[in-house]
């Protein structure tokens, strides 16, 4: 695994960890990732995408009620999101920092873009489970 500013592909025994800043077209040349995501990517993402989005970008403006939320809930898909909260400190008031929460597609479309953007979302990972993505 070489890691590139968010272009990474992990694997464990059930998961399968991608970084959002791959395009599609380099998701799709890229050998290190497993074929059956390649193809589904390929056959029912790319139709609702161009080449040269990222996944980040794909997954930040996804729309809640489009087919592809429904293949991510089926692939069991997990986002790690950085999002900016407030915390009180002991004598500074509030202090505002990064904090990164495990989401949801689902969760993550119940948002609007510019909820996203008040939040301070940065989307970092896409996490497939690799038995649901066998079944597919």
């Amino acid at each position: 695994m070489i890691y590139e500013d968010g272009k990474y592909v992990m694997q464990d025994v059930g998961t399968l960890y991608v970084g959002t800043k791959y395009t599609f077209e380099e998701l799709l040349d890229n050998e290190e990732v497993p074929f059956k995501f390649r193809l589904l990517s390929e056959r029912y993402l790319l139709p609702e995408a161009d080449r040269e989005d990222t996944l980040e970008t794909h997954l930040y403006y996804l729309d809640g009620k489009s087919f592809e939320v429904k293949i991510f809930k089926q692939l069991k898909a997990k986002v790690k999101v950085n999002v900016l909260e407030e915390k009180k400190a002991r004598g500074k008031g509030a202090v505002r920092e990064y904090v990164t929460k495990n989401l949801s597609v689902e969760e993550l479309c119940a948002m609007t873009p510019e909820e996203k953007e008040k939040k301070g979302c940065v989307i970092q990972e896409l996490a497939v489970s690799k038995f649901a993505l066998m079944a597919f």
